[in-house]
């Protein structure tokens, strides 16, 4: 099977930086004034352990993002890649599998948190559905990264 064409790997590591982008703004907007007996509380997203993972994904994800943009730019202006050795086709195939794990890491962290902290807390609805909302943008970034990783595969040279 031949590698893809680098236009459709630029555009799928676009989306991915869209999607990780939109989810981290999300995230970080999310605070919420919860009123109770000894006065109002209010709750950032660095109130719960999950979605500061989240936003540590988000970064490690964003940076790496940018990162293979570049050299993608550079491949699709270019017509050659960057390295004429097998170094950077794997980087690309390891850094892809890294980067697809860890987002996928950051996802389910903060579903699970999302769904338990829900449950257990009243009045705080509004707080964990946008949590939610940045946790499924988080997951389709991931699905982007998963298609990059599969195709950073297929671009690998063959060793006979």
């Amino acid at each position: 099977m031949k590698p893809p064409s680098p236009v459709a790997v630029l555009v799928l590591r676009i989306l991915t930086l869209i999607f990780i982008s939109l989810s981290f703004i999300v995230l970080i907007t999310n605070i919420i004034t919860l009123s109770s007996e000894y006065g109002d509380v209010k709750l950032h997203f660095k109130d719960v352990y999950s979605y500061r993972y989240m936003v540590f994904t988000l970064v490690v994800g964003f940076a790496y993002t940018i990162l293979q943009i570049a050299f993608t730019i550079y491949q699709v202006c270019m017509g050659k890649s960057l390295s004429s050795s097998d170094g950077l086709y794997q980087f690309d195939f390891y850094g892809d599998k890294v980067i697809s794990y860890v987002l996928a890491t950051g996802v389910g962290a903060a579903f699970g948190a999302t769904i338990d902290l829900k449950e257990a807390s009243e009045g705080a609805n509004k707080f964990f559905n946008k949590g939610s909302a940045a946790s499924s943008l988080l997951l389709l970034a991931f699905l982007f990264q998963a298609v990059s990783s599969v195709f950073s595969s297929l671009a690998l040279p063959k060793k006979s």
